[in-house]
């Protein structure tokens, strides 16, 4: 393991706070200095950007994001134990490292991103990883104020995100991902890059957002996925009664036959129905 910083080696780091992985924090460290830097590196050049990191835990991620130029890192962290080790990490880069003691799903983001914009980059606690995405991707108005989302989750959650019409893993996930950002897997991480190691494959992905269209709700959007993939295996003839509007409408609309299933529709084709939802409800 290369060195990025004056510090201590992160397993000294953990053993002299007592940072043993609570799993019910949802924490699995990342010790490898050389694979946090390279997740830095995935969001791009940081110099004299504000990262929002989430979960630092020990802090080896925060290092690599300051190490390799972040103007500030704001991160969040519930677990009081980290305090201490992120505090040395505060006084070896003076002025650049902020630390916010607190639930990151109860965290105002906005109010942290006042004089411009962040990139979030973070190993997420796995309990919390869907919430926190999901919520960052139904932000409004849109694009939000990040300028790019650089994540860490299981593997199979990742295959989820960036998931297309056709694949096994596209849901209700893959849609939101896809309607609002260009989201890819940058790169796989094996168990045994953690410690404890977890029992899955994890993987980083690196979302952007793009601009869409204003004249779709991210509440309808939801409201024709949950219907459609409430029951994936059937006909969205039938799946989509559970909107309570007429369904020949939704499909016309969209140009479907009605005989397809869920997994089979594009984006574009539930972005039509959710388009026209409210309408028919009038």
């Amino acid at each position: 393991m290369s060195q990025i910083d004056d510090l201590p080696p992160l397993r000294e780091v953990i053993a002299a706070h007592g940072l043993r992985a609570k799993k019910e924090l949802g924490q699995n460290f990342l010790l490898d200095l050389n694979l946090t830097a390279r997740i830095a590196r995935v969001a791009g050049s940081l110099e004299g950007v504000r990262v929002i990191e989430v979960g630092p835990g020990p802090g080896g991620l925060t290092r690599a994001l300051l190490a390799e130029g972040a103007r500030e890192v704001i991160a969040i962290e519930r677990d009081a134990r980290a305090l201490p080790a992120l505090a040395e990490i505060a006084e070896a880069y003076p002025g650049r490292l902020t630390v916010i003691s607190g639930d990151a799903l109860a965290i105002d983001y906005r109010a942290l991103t006042e004089d411009g914009p962040v990139r979030i980059v973070a190993n997420l606690p796995y309990n919390i990883a869907t919430p926190l995405l999901t919520g960052w991707l139904t932000l409004d108005p849109w694009p939000s104020f990040f300028e790019s989302l650089t994540l860490m989750f299981q593997r199979e959650v990742a295959e989820r995100i960036v998931a297309k019409a056709g694949d096994d893993a596209y849901g209700r996930l893959g849609v939101l991902a896809g309607w609002r950002t260009d989201a890819r897997i940058a790169f796989n991480v094996g168990r045994q890059a953690f410690t404890p190691p977890p029992n899955v494959t994890s993987a980083v992905v690196h979302l952007v957002p793009k601009a869409v269209s204003k004249d779709v709700a991210v509440r309808h959007l939801e409201e024709v996925t949950r219907a459609a993939f409430g029951q994936r295996r059937k006909m969205v003839r039938q799946s989509l009664k559970a909107t309570g509007v007429p369904v020949e409408a939704l499909l016309a609309a969209a140009g479907l036959k009605g005989d397809e299933r869920a997994e089979e529709l594009p984006v574009e084709a539930f972005l039509a129905m959710a388009k026209v939802l409210p309408g028919l409800r009038t």
